[in-house]
This record gives structure tokens, C-alpha cells and sequence, in this order.
């Protein structure tokens, strides 16, 4: 597989290779055959994306927001997902009920590398193009049409590359793009991180960094009029639930991990 990737689509590698490794322990947390699957066609090393604190970190996030997805699925479950930056994400596989429709939405770089991984799915479909932009959301609004269930879309591993004004204007496109109104569950790095992106176990391995951060998601509500912040979670009550060291650090530092945050408009 021709693995051809910006900077920031790079850091896709980080979760793909903590899925993987993850997927061939004894007793796995989450499974992703999908992901093992390209590393192992990649061939390539996987040590400079799978650190322990990143690996306990993206677990952590992806059992939360599988959880919350699968909750709002099974009260709407015609739901529309969104997945804004997906990467090498492998969620719908976990989350699908068989009436969900999924878009996979990425810089066109990142999907057609994307495309010779996954396979087509008739009620997934990938869009390349700038989130940014607009003209990806004609198509998400047609599949609307006949659904009773609101949208719903997902920033893993987004926010923190992209500054406030680029999110700002990705909050005004999804309001004014979708004026019936949605979810947007977004992942929401620490002001500290940012500052010390260099001490960063995995992304400091890449050449991309990070260009924004909040203390709380209300800043990121705030971006944008008609934007609400409904609740917002550390990735800290889910990651020391499995070690020692993720109960010293959510105890010592717990303001310093990445939390899930979701907004209604």
C-alpha cells in the first residue's frame, strides 16, 4: 500500500498502531482486526506511535466514544455518523446496527490511501475533501431525507491541529449547514500539552503539532453563537480503570489529559 500522507494525516498512524497491538493482546480491550491488518500490509515500525501513555490514552478515548455512540444509536437508530477526520478508523464495524448511515470524511490524501484499505459498504461512504470547506455537506444532508434522527459527528484527534478560527468556522458551517440542528461529540486537548507538544510520547515522532488547546470545552462552545456544550468527560475516568500508573496520573494530573466533549445546536 502506497502510504503517501501530510503531516497531520500522519498522526492517523498513532491510532492504527496502538489498535493494532492492542488487538493481539491476550485479553484485548477493544478488537480492530482491520487495523492489524495495515500495519501488518504497511510493514512498517510501529514503535514510534505505540508508547504506553498514547496507547492507554486512545484506548481510553475509543472505548468512550464507542460507548456514547452506541448508546445515541440504540434511541435513534437511524442515526447519520459523520466521522470528520477518520483516517484509519475502523468504528463503524463496532457501532453498526445495520440501519446507521456513516461518512468517513478526510483530506483527499487520507482517503484514497483510506479506500485501498476498507473495503465499499453500502451505507458507508468516504468523502474527500477539507472539513473545512462546505461542499461535503450537500451529500451529508441528503441522507437525510426520510431519517428522524438528528446527525451526529465525531472529531477524534481533530481539534488540537486545528487553531480556534478553523474551528470556529467548522462550527459555523455544521449550524448553518445543518439548521434542523446535530451532535458534534469533539476531543479536546489541554492548553498544557500544546505548550509542551515536545514531551509528547508519540506525536513528537511526527512532524505535526499542536496549534490549540482549552481548559474547558465552554471555549469551544463559545467560538460560536447557538452552539451548546451538554457535558464533557476526561479521558482520565476511563484510562484508570486498567493501571496503577492511570490511577497516579489521573490523581496527580487531572486536568491534563484529553477529555470527549458534546455539543447540541
Amino acid at each position: 500500500m502506497e502510504l503517501q500522507l501530510g503531516d497531520v494525516q500522519t498522526t492517523a498512524l498513532i491510532p492504527l498502531a496502538v489498535k493494532a497491538s492492542e488487538t493481539l493482546r491476550e485479553n484485548p480491550r477493544i478488537r480492530d482486526p482491520k487495523a492489524v491488518e495495515i500495519i501488518q500490509y504497511l510493514n512498517i515500525d510501529t514503535k514510534p506511535y505505540d508508547k504506553f501513555m498514547s496507547h492507554e490514552g486512545v484506548i481510553a478515548r475509543t472505548i468512550m466514544l464507542d460507548k456514547q455512540l452506541k448508546e445515541i444509536i440504540q434511541e435513534h437508530p437511524d442515526t447519520v455518523i459523520v466521522n470528520i477526520g477518520a483516517g484509519f478508523d475502523n468504528r463503524f464495524s463496532r457501532v453498526d446496527n445495520g440501519k446507521i448511515l456513516w461518512f468517513d470524511l478526510d483530506l483527499p490524501d487520507a482517503i484514497r490511501v483510506r479506500k485501498k484499505a476498507f473495503p465499499d459498504h453500502e451505507r458507508v461512504t468516504m468523502i474527500p475533501c477539507d472539513a473545512l470547506k462546505s461542499e461535503w455537506i450537500s451529500e451529508v444532508k441528503s441522507s437525510l431525507r426520510g431519517r428522524k434522527s438528528k446527525p451526529v459527528f465525531i472529531a477524534e484527534g481533530l481539534f488540537m491541529y486545528l487553531t480556534f478560527d478553523q474551528i470556529r468556522t467548522l462550527l459555523e458551517n455544521l449550524k448553518e449547514g445543518f439548521t434542523e440542528g446535530g451532535t458534534l461529540i469533539a476531543e479536546q486537548n489541554n492548553k498544557m500539552l500544546v505548550k509542551n507538544e515536545k514531551f509528547h510520547d508519540t506525536v513528537k515522532n511526527t512532524n505535526a503539532h499542536f496549534v490549540s488547546g482549552t481548559d474547558s470545552a465552554q471555549e469551544i462552545a463559545d467560538l460560536t453563537d447557538g452552539i451548546s456544550l451538554v457535558e464533557e468527560h476526561s479521558i482520565n475516568e476511563e484510562m484508570r480503570k486498567y493501571s496503577l500508573f492511570g490511577k497516579l496520573f489521573a490523581l496527580l494530573f487531572p486536568k491534563m489529559n484529553d477529555r470527549w466533549a458534546t455539543f447540541t445546536w
